[in-house]
């Protein structure tokens, strides 16, 4: 699920507007095109109109993958596009497509690409889920999160857990920077990942930043203040929440993120 991941998280996931499967197509190959690493060593959009022409590539309960295969050098990458309303595909099951993740394919890159397809419809079935779904979510945010949940999932058949929610933690770090507005504050944000991990009579946190886990473990109810709410601000930063687990005895493990505001340059210090 690397590429997926990689798309979320550098912002290659768009609402795709009302329009005709291959105006959607054209959007989403426009999107790789972007990409540095592919430059104009291809066209995407011709690969993927004809490939498309040769077999049709949605795989249905709302879902399409697209591709165009390459004999350049370069590493599998993907776009996404989310259709809230759906749009006429020529599905085998003749429903409507809610979401196109779109592949460039390098041949050194097939067995990847495979593999994430798989790994794709691996994490939809057994989360008991379906792409259908995503239909009726509000807006694209939601749609992030919800792949994010899928690609966690898939990650987790692959490595250890602790590994795997670091990394699903991160990659929602990272998507969540690349949907925000890209003005002078955004810029100027500084996002740290941290646990903590609380028990009756204590607390720590467990983050790289050791300014960060010194300020927050300096305030004692800043455990029950995570249970009570989603965001707060807490020791010149501003805490979001992202998951929260129980466990025996009464301990508690929190996984969040630390917005703390950079100065700009040449602002004054006091």
């Amino acid at each position: 699920m690397k590429s997926l991941l990689e798309a979320l998280k550098d912002g290659r996931l768009i609402e795709l507007p009302e329009s005709s499967k291959a105006e959607a197509l054209e959007l989403l190959a426009n999107l790789l095109e972007a990409v540095p690493d592919i430059g104009a060593r291809v066209d995407l959009v011709a690969s993927v109109m004809e490939r498309e022409a040769q077999a049709n590539t949605a795989i249905g309960r709302g879902l399409a993958c697209p591709h165009c295969r390459s004999d350049a050098e370069g590493e599998l990458l993907c776009s996404v596009g989310w259709s809230p309303q759906g749009m006429d595909y020529g599905a085998p099951d003749g429903k409507k497509v809610h979401l196109l993740v779109m592949y460039y394919v390098p041949d050194r890159e097939r067995n990847a690409y495979l593999k994430e397809i798989s790994g794709l419809a691996k994490a939809v079935q057994t989360g008991g889920d379906s792409i259908e779904t995503i239909s009726a979510l509000p807006d694209l945010s939601s749609v992030r999160e919800k792949l994010l949940d899928w690609v966690g999932m898939a990650i987790a058949e692959t490595m250890p857990d602790a590994k795997a929610r670091m990394i699903k933690l991160e990659a929602r770090q990272a998507a969540a920077a690349a949907a925000a507005p890209q003005g002078p504050i955004a810029a100027a944000a500084r996002i740290v990942p941290f646990r903590l991990v609380a028990w009756e009579r204590g607390y720590i946190v467990l983050s790289r930043d050791a300014a960060l886990s010194a300020a927050l473990e300096a305030k004692e109810d800043l455990p029950s203040r995570l249970s009570a709410l989603s965001e707060l601000d807490e020791g010149g930063y501003r805490i979001a929440v992202l998951s929260e687990a129980a466990y025996s005895g009464g301990r508690k493990e929190y996984e969040a993120i630390a917005v703390q505001m950079r100065k700009p340059e040449g602002a004054s210090q006091n």
